[in-house]
């Protein structure tokens, strides 16, 4: 699925939307990104595993991958759906241990020394997979790389990469917004407000 076939649908399913948003972490964004929307149509969302597939064949190498781990909730559908048609092995990392059972951070079998791919749908500043990634380790796996469908291009390229992991994307916000414009299907002014707001004016 290329940059402008994703745009699209995305744009479609009310998965990316453009105005005025009020940001989790505090702040205002022109633009959001809702990836849930996305596994409501088969259609999408079938399409966006397999470019997920195709991005990690291409930069990481799904042979040299033991376990797809993800963390709840935004991700791990696709990190499921993946495990599934790659055949790997799936865990998750919780975003707080249980306070009861066995109390672990990490959910499914990782063995030591298994390089694990980490999976989300969106990244902004690698706060989650950051996260992700200290649990994993601590666990014995080695995790060196991560994809997500969309890069917000909000630093966690960089963050990731000080931590020793890759970040890989299907797209970044800057390719979608730039196919949509060139549809005509937002203006210049929201361009310029992405530009600016990732460093690209």
């Amino acid at each position: 699925m290329g940059h402008d076939d994703l745009a699209e649908s995305l744009h479609s399913l009310g998965a990316l939307k453009f105005g005025d948003f009020e940001l989790s972490g505090g702040g205002r964004s022109p633009y959001y990104v809702d990836m849930r929307a996305v596994p409501s149509s088969p259609v999408a969302f079938r399409r966006a595993v397999g470019a997920l597939l195709g991005t990690i064949e291409a930069s990481v190498g799904l042979d040299s991958v033991g376990t797809i781990a993800s963390v709840p909730t935004g991700g791990l559908v696709f990190a499921s759906a993946l495990a599934l048609e790659s055949a790997k092995p799936l865990a998750y990392v919780r975003a707080s241990p249980k306070g009861h059972g066995t109390s672990r951070a990490v959910e499914g079998s990782v063995s030591a020394g298994d390089r694990v791919l980490l999976i989300d749908d969106v990244a902004t500043t690698g706060g989650s997979l950051l996260r992700a990634a200290a649990a994993l380790r601590a666990a014995g796996a080695r995790v060196d790389c991560a994809v997500v469908l969309v890069d917000r291009l909000e630093g966690a390229a960089a963050a990731l990469r000080a931590e020793g992991i890759g970040l890989h994307s299907v797209s970044t916000i800057l390719d979608l917004a730039t196919a949509l414009r060139s549809r005509g299907r937002i203006g210049e002014d929201v361009m310029r407000e992405i530009r600016a707001r990732t460093g690209q004016s």
